[in-house]
């Protein structure tokens, strides 16, 4: 960081490089910074230390997702932080992205994990305190948690850990609508029943992914506990359903969350990523953008959302596009709405078409309230919807932050803030 600062270069901390919104792409541009270095963390990879009774651990930030879980295995913990990205990406990564796991509710997003951090900024290192909690003034982690790398390199982390699941029930629901379904959730999410996921998928989504014919909605609903079993709270979840017109498929409970609906949908959900390497050589536009919205405004933001993006596919393309929408994560105030978009685009134009579909889309988004990114981060592509969306003291308390902390601005430039 010294060398690096003392040549002029840019320094982009990097995880898996994992991040689909511009946030790892190196910057120089020969006047501020004539290089750009990026800081490849893959050997800090350890779990340092276990407290069994605290059910805590210290890991280094470089450790990629099926590795933290290995070593954790044999504790019979896990942190229980899922993303789709869980194969390539790192615990540094999730924490400086403000990452969202595949679990729907409760606990869903890393900062419910984070106990303490250690960060490596160009003035010196902050170390913060192992505490279940404190009302000490602004929290210091909190600072660092989403910061993608502009204040500093995150090199280690003590996290709250999970008891590894012994029960389970699940079942997938079917609904004659998205929004039928929609209410269904808001029921169970304010039942305070929380479970482990409670996704739905409006029809053509569910049809796309081989779950449903296209003639119903479905809810993915799962509960796991280390602890007990959950009966109780999968009994009372299906009267919810069944009060929004919500039929179960029948599936034996223990293999609900691989079975029917919900495990084709799983199944379809673990190789989306991969779609566009066969999509893009023949011209399709695939892409995804998720938010978040309380319910009271979800089926207005949703109606408008979705038409705009439809709108701006047939502006950009001359053809029909297909806009589907599902939920990942729930709240008792409100859900994560994920939409996903085809086009049938044009060699040569696939890239202008796609940014015109995405600033389109995320106009829309903010001019109808909800946030530019819900787990995705900013990066640089979320940018000029961050700052409209961020409120303008705040932005100049972070560029205050950010002085002090990087006073050449070398880290992450363009993400976030400009110094």
């Amino acid at each position: 960081m010294d060398w690096a600062g003392s040549v002029g270069a840019s320094l982009t901390p990097f995880g898996g490089g994992s991040s689909v919104c511009g946030g790892v792409e190196p910057q120089a541009d020969g006047i501020k910074h004539k290089a750009a270095v990026t800081l490849d963390l893959r050997n800090l990879c350890n779990v340092v230390e276990v407290d069994p009774v605290s059910r805590a651990a210290l890991i280094e930030a470089g450790t990629y997702g099926p590795s933290l879980e290995n070593q954790l295995k044999p504790h019979g913990v896990t942190l229980r932080h899922f993303p789709q990205s869980f194969e390539y990406s790192t615990l540094g990564g999730w924490i400086a992205t403000r990452s969202g796991g595949h679990f729907a509710s409760l606990y869903t997003h890393i900062d419910d994990f984070v106990e303490s951090l250690r960060v490596v900024t160009p003035v010196g290192v902050v170390e913060t305190r192992r505490l279940p909690g404190s009302g000490a003034g602004p929290s210091p982690d909190r600072m660092f948690i989403g910061s993608e790398g502009i204040l500093g390199v995150i090199s280690r982390a003590w996290m709250r850990l999970q008891p590894r699941p012994k029960y389970r029930a699940g079942a997938s629901v079917r609904f004659p609508t998205f929004f039928d379904a929609a209410r269904a959730v808001r029921a169970v999410a304010q039942a305070g029943l929380y479970p482990s996921n409670c996704r739905i998928l409006d029809p053509q989504e569910a049809f796309n992914t081989g779950a449903s014919d296209g003639s119903s909605a479905i809810m993915v609903l799962a509960f796991e506990s280390g602890d007990h079993p959950l009966d109780a709270w999968f009994k009372r979840a299906l009267e919810c359903c069944a009060d929004h017109r919500g039929t179960p498929e029948p599936v034996e409970a223990g293999d609900a969350h691989l079975e029917g609906a919900a495990g084709i949908w799983r199944n379809a959900f673990i190789r989306m990523p991969y779609a566009r390497e066969f999509l893009t050589p023949v011209a399709i536009i695939n892409d995804t953008f998720e938010t978040a919205i309380t319910w009271d405004r979800f089926e207005s933001f949703h109606d408008q959302v979705k038409t705009a993006t439809e709108r701006a596919i047939l502006q950009a393309t001359g053809v029909k596009g297909e806009v589907t929408c599902r939920f990942t994560h729930v709240y008792p105030d409100g859900p994560a709405p994920y939409f996903s978009f085809h086009a049938r685009g044009r060699h040569g134009g696939l890239l202008a078409q796609w940014k015109a579909i995405k600033d389109a889309a995320s106009d829309a988004l903010i001019a109808a309230g909800g946030t530019i990114t819900h787990h995705h981060a900013v990066g640089r592509d979320h940018r000029p919807w961050y700052d409209r969306q961020r409120p303008q003291l705040f932005a100049a308390a972070l560029r205050a932050a950010k002085r002090e902390l990087d006073p050449r601005g070398m880290l992450n430039p363009g993400v976030l803030i400009d110094p």
